[in-house]
């Protein structure tokens, strides 16, 4: 019972730590790219731009998990 615990409380905070990994790389990404990231994919629908952050993010998430491991 608890080992069950001690690796749930691991995995929430490993999450926790990927988590704000991604807002970290999210806020980067929009000091960096010469455009506004919240409007191009909010407003404007910009399908590009979002297909290139899920890219980013897609890799960052693999990238984050072999770290973990």
């Amino acid at each position: 019972m608890g080992s069950t615990l001690s690796n749930l409380l691991a995995s929430v905070g490993y999450s926790a730590i990927g988590i704000v990994i991604f807002i970290v790389a999210y806020k980067v990404m929009e000091h960096i790219l010469p455009f506004h990231l919240d409007k191009e994919l909010a407003e404007d629908q910009n399908t590009a731009v979002g297909v290139v952050i899920g890219a980013i993010m897609l890799g960052l998430a693999i990238i984050i998990a072999a770290a973990i491991h």
